[in-house]
């Protein structure tokens, strides 16, 4: 299945590759990726449940060095759940991708796809609730990178300002073959 996210940030293609460089070096990036994570297998439980028995919340992350194809800046990654009930989880692999938008933005596009675990009943299962939450976490962790790229210094929480970036509209899913 395909889950995907997009994202204008106002800030340059430079600029953003930068910050994206740092936070890989860095450890927010790590942290964006199991808070967003933990937030879609939260997704699954109901409200108060302090969740099913055997259900894992830590996720393992593996990205490969940033590099540019064409006028892009790709960073792949893999998102794999850990621990008890782990295999429960599918693996979901995607590809960060910076563009510029004009001069003084940038578009941060993440494609990922992902097979539904336990065969048949995975897909009856993806299709009733599995990819909602799959495309809530998506969404939850571009507006996460978004947010460390145009604001790489942790906001206080006095006195926030409006977001220097916006999530677009999810374009309309492929069709799966």
């Amino acid at each position: 299945m395909f889950v995907g996210q997009e994202a204008r940030l106002r800030v340059s293609l430079s600029v953003a590759q930068t910050r994206l460089e740092n936070l890989i070096r860095g450890s927010r990036l790590i942290s964006a990726s199991e808070d967003a994570y933990g937030e879609g297998i939260t997704g699954l439980m109901p409200v108060g449940a302090g969740g099913p028995a055997g259900l894992s919340r830590l996720v393992h992350v593996q990205f490969r060095d940033l590099v540019t194809r064409g006028e892009a800046v790709v960073l792949t990654l893999r998102w794999e759940a850990t621990g008890p009930g782990g295999g429960l989880f599918p693996a979901l692999d995607a590809d960060i991708r910076l563009t510029a938008d004009g001069g003084q933005a940038t578009l941060l596009r993440m494609d990922g796809a992902y097979r539904p675990p336990l065969g048949g009943l995975g897909v009856v299962l993806d299709r009733a609730i599995l990819h909602r939450v799959a495309a809530l976490t998506i969404r939850s962790f571009v507006g996460r990178v978004a947010d460390a790229i145009v604001n790489p210094a942790p906001r206080k929480q006095a006195g926030q300002r409006a977001p220097q970036w916006e999530i677009l509209p999810s374009a309309p899913e492929p069709e799966e073959i």
